[in-house]
């Protein structure tokens, strides 16, 4: 007779149940739980540009106006009429300022009434004169008198002479009256407002004209980049007294690059004991005002072209405590890490001087996520491209 659970059914059966349970708890204990490693973290490659690379010597300097002067008042007036409005551009011979004129114009009539009166006399004492030689010739007057009427003569033609001068005198004041551009320029504000009496204790400031058409810049090299320099002229058979012909490039402080080309123009002809530097100075066009006088500027001048130049992304550089370096794709597609030497910037692409060679895979993509030493999946990419900088394509794969 079989003995019935509490619920009606077999206590056997529970039993089996629970054993059975208890068996497949042992055996999932049992298994062995493995690590799946994820995969490599995917990065994008390619190899280095070779291709002729222009080296330059970059600098710092500023720059100045082709022409600068103070517009004055020579002459004592006052001020009657300001010509221009602040900030115009102006021609050269332009009127800018006129100072009453009637007292500087009456001094020039009263001169030139001087003058008609000296050039009278004069002309009384060589009829005079001409008189007392012919009666001398005729032994009718004394020679005295000749001598005397000569001595006369001689005398008016000084005062006419004096006469002349003072009119020039009272023409050159009269013309001061009028202040006129010396050269084609901006003219800054007024410094003196019509009425102002001007001119009274000396010279008076009234504007200031600048010529920024074309324009300059200053910089300095020092004894070992003027010798870099000569050298690099002289391998083309130039000296420095061919400079008007170097080209120079400038960019301001916020403009990328040197989008203002020009060339130099000046070398002092001996460098300065207290700094030890050369003073050089580029000119450039400058037709839409695109550069002012007085800002600073970022200079280079092209040296020499550098044949088969390695150039990379100059965003795939990296920089540690132990200088620049790249990342590369190594043996079995694992990073590796090398130390190089960046030269100047050609557009997006940095030219390398040492520390990879052209069939170097460098890491251009995906650098956040390659590590040294780890094995990454690479996809081919491609370097940027420049348009200043004549590349050659790498070589193909074998």
């Amino acid at each position: 007779m079989v003995k019935a659970g509490h619920w009606g059914r077999p206590a056997g059966g529970w039993t089996l149940a629970i054993a059975g349970l208890a068996a497949l708890s042992l055996s999932a204990c049992n298994e062995k739980n493995e690590y799946v490693p994820p995969p490599p973290p995917k990065v994008t490659v390619s190899k280095p540009i070779t291709g002729n690379a222009t080296l330059y010597l970059e600098l710092t300097g500023n720059t100045q106006a082709y022409n600068q002067v103070d517009l004055e008042a020579r002459v004592q007036g006052f001020l009657t009429a300001i010509n221009y409005k602040d900030g115009q551009s102006v021609k050269a011979g332009d009127t800018l300022f006129t100072i009453q004129t009637n007292t500087y114009q009456a001094q020039l009539d009263q001169a030139q009434a001087a003058l008609q009166s000296a050039q009278a006399a004069q002309e009384n004492k060589q009829l005079e004169y001409n008189r007392q030689a012919t009666l001398v010739q005729q032994q009718v007057a004394s020679v005295a008198k000749a001598d005397d009427a000569k001595a006369q003569l001689d005398m008016a033609i000084a005062d006419t002479a004096q006469a002349q001068a003072n009119v020039e005198v009272a023409q050159i004041n009269l013309g001061y009256t009028d202040i006129k551009a010396p050269f084609d320029g901006v003219v800054s504000n007024h410094l003196q407002d019509v009425g102002a009496l001007v001119g009274y204790s000396g010279p008076t400031k009234l504007a200031q004209i600048v010529q920024i058409n074309p324009i300059y810049a200053y910089f300095s090299v020092n004894e070992r980049q003027v010798l870099r320099i000569k050298d690099e002229l002289a391998k083309r058979g130039r000296t420095l007294r061919d400079v008007r012909d170097v080209p120079v490039e400038i960019g301001l402080a916020s403009e990328d690059g040197y989008p203002h080309k020009g060339t130099l123009d000046y070398i002092a002809p001996t460098l300065d004991q207290n700094t030890g530097t050369l003073t050089v100075r580029g000119i450039f066009d400058n037709k839409d005002y695109a550069i002012l006088a007085g800002l600073f500027a970022r200079v280079r001048i092209p040296l020499q072209t550098k044949s088969d130049a390695i150039m990379v992304d100059d965003t795939a550089i990296a920089t540690s405590q132990a200088g620049s370096y790249v990342l590369v794709l190594g043996k079995d597609n694992v990073v590796e890490q090398k130390t190089v030497e960046p030269g100047q910037l050609e557009g997006q692409l940095r030219v390398i001087e040492s520390g990879l060679t052209a069939d170097d895979q460098v890491i251009i993509g995906g650098n956040q996520r390659a590590v040294p030493g780890n094995k990454v999946e690479p996809e081919q990419g491609q370097m940027s491209t420049n348009t200043e900088t004549e590349t050659v394509a790498p070589p193909p794969k074998t």
